[in-house]
């Protein structure tokens, strides 16, 4: 019989529809009701995304998984309630309710690595959905980035390496290749309570910097560096080629996966045979910029009845060549223009990396991106600083951000009731109130969670404070503003909450128009729990 290595996933969920991930020992035909799929192959490994259709709007609907007819999901004797598909309900539900943050270690046997890493904050919050009523589990999980940590890994991962080759050859416990990739989504994945929270919470992702490598396209100058390895890419071609099979397509809405070329190329070959070949140039093509773009674009659109998630690749598609810099291609930002617009009460822009900053580091990001630019030794220097610092947040692709902000102040001037940035990254959580020079409708917030499953550094966390310290800020400022090459900032924001540290989840909660945001940390080792942080009411009484 065949075996069930991964999943399943419940991935993109709407009215009438939904898709659910597995990954399979060997090729079979993979059934959930009515609806079937075949495995494909990818360097010897056999996945399908079950398109599951037909369902009723607003209905709970519990679900197994067979193997060529055979049930293996749940798996005999399981703990868990059943996984179940909700579909959302015609016209939406004025309560709607996200999970989101970034930044998830996985769960390690390894004892200085437990108390290292902390609980798990996404753990802990399935735990909790075992003793809650479906009606308050979360409608959708957004995982804002660093899924995997290719190039941070665990003993138990480098001891695994080590058994197929030689760690004192580059990249050394870094991961090199497709199938150490798909051990460490295997690792990430697995872990009974996460696993059961997957199969059952309609879950969006997209990558960060370590989903590939720490500091992943900070500048051209990175990039030229990485590219004169000898490992590099083969590193980032099985980076993309894994990541389109095991984040970037259980994004796609079934409609989206009918009329996707690749797809339907990979399934055909697939299916056949082995489509490594075919995901191979895919991602060759995808890391390449051609005329001020890149080959592919990975930033998608998600709509929750009154709530739309328009989430951002600000990794991948950054343009560094030819004297251009920007977190996406003008080609792309006229996408997401255009998916901003629409007919919803909150806009939610997901974007791994914060749009707005501690004061103090934002400025410095901006004169950092200036800095870079002298000729000689001073450029080369903050070049240095840029990469040490990772000083490459949107403020340090101004003219991105600003174009971000222009967008933002746009939409919050028409009818819709919030516009919130979700990102992570940073290691610490905050709520940020967006002012722009003139009075807009709605209102706007940037806000952060990070880490779900993992720690900032002790010595980091008097930076971050000192990095929202109002005096200091204003030096930074005033030092910035001198710069002719730099413009004055088109907003201000005021943080209203944080820095918090700590394993945390942040969960958005929207009633009609209403909205309010809710930080929990994570605490308890072996019986994870959540204590309550914070709320954020990002709405008046009145609205």
């Amino acid at each position: 019989m065949p075996r069930l290595l991964l999943g399943p996933l419940l991935r993109h969920v709407d009215t009438r529809s939904a898709t659910v991930w597995v990954e399979t020992a060997e090729p079979c035909t993979v059934s959930i009701g009515n609806a079937r799929a075949h495995t494909f192959t990818v360097s010897g490994h056999h996945y399908a995304l079950v398109a599951v259709t037909g369902l009723a709007p607003g209905t709970s609907t519990p679900y197994e998984v067979a193997l060529d007819g055979e049930t293996v999901w749940p798996p005999p004797g399981s703990e868990f309630p059943p996984s179940r598909i909700r579909t959302y309900p015609e016209g939406g539900d004025p309560a709607f309710l996200m999970v989101f943050g970034s930044c998830r270690m996985p769960e390690t046997g390894d004892p200085t690595e437990r108390k290292k890493m902390g609980t798990d904050a996404l753990a802990a919050y399935a735990r909790r959905m075992l003793t809650e009523d479906e009606i308050d589990w979360p409608d959708s999980l957004m995982l804002l980035g660093d899924q995997v940590y290719a190039d941070e890994t665990t003993k138990g991962t480098q001891e695994w390496i080590a058994g197929r080759r030689s760690l004192d050859e580059a990249p050394g416990i870094e991961v090199a290749d497709f199938e150490e990739y798909a051990h460490l989504y295997h690792e990430a994945w697995t872990a009974p309570l996460t696993r059961w929270l997957m199969s059952t919470v309609p879950t969006s992702m997209i990558f960060d910097d370590h989903d590939v490598r720490d500091d992943w396209n900070t500048s051209q100058t990175w990039r030229d560096e990485m590219e004169r390895t000898t490992w590099w890419p083969r590193r980032e071609r099985a980076a993309l080629a894994t990541y389109w099979i095991y984040q970037h397509i259980g994004n796609l809405s079934p409609e989206d996966l009918a009329a996707d070329e690749l797809y339907a190329a990979v399934l055909e070959q697939g299916r056949a045979g082995d489509a490594a070949d075919l995901l191979d140039d895919f991602a060759d093509r995808a890391r390449q910029e051609v005329n001020g773009r890149k080959g592919t674009r990975w930033s998608y659109r998600r709509d929750f009845g009154n709530v739309r998630l328009l989430v951002i690749d600000t990794r991948s598609g950054r343009i560094l060549s030819g004297g251009a810099r920007s977190m996406v291609s003008d080609s792309e930002f006229d996408w997401i223009e255009e998916h901003a617009e629409g007919d919803f009460d909150h806009l939610l822009i997901g974007s791994s990396l914060p749009w707005l900053m501690p004061h103090a580091i934002s400025h410095v990001q901006s004169m950092n991106e200036v800095a870079c630019r002298r000729p000689g030794w001073r450029g080369r220097f903050a070049e240095k600083l840029r990469q040490t610092a990772d000083l490459e947040h949107w403020p340090s692709f101004r003219a991105s951000s600003d174009r971000l902000s222009r967008l933002v102040e746009r939409i919050a001037d028409t009818e819709t009731s919030t516009v919130c940035v979700l990102s992570g990254d940073v290691h610490h959580v905050y709520a940020a109130r967006v002012r722009f020079r003139r009075a807009v409708k709605a209102a706007v917030w940037q806000l952060v969670c990070s880490p779900v499953h993992n720690r900032a550094p002790a010595a980091m966390r008097p930076l971050f404070r000192l990095g929202w310290w109002r005096p200091f800020a204003a030096v930074l400022r005033w030092w910035m503003l001198r710069s002719p090459h730099i413009d004055p900032l088109p907003l201000e924001w005021d943080k209203v909450a944080g820095p918090y540290f700590g394993n945390a989840v942040a969960t958005l909660r929207t009633n009609g128009r209403a909205a309010e945001m809710i930080v929990e940390r994570a605490d308890g080792g072996t019986t994870p729990t959540l204590t309550p942080l914070v709320t954020v009411p990002l709405t008046s009484k009145k609205t």
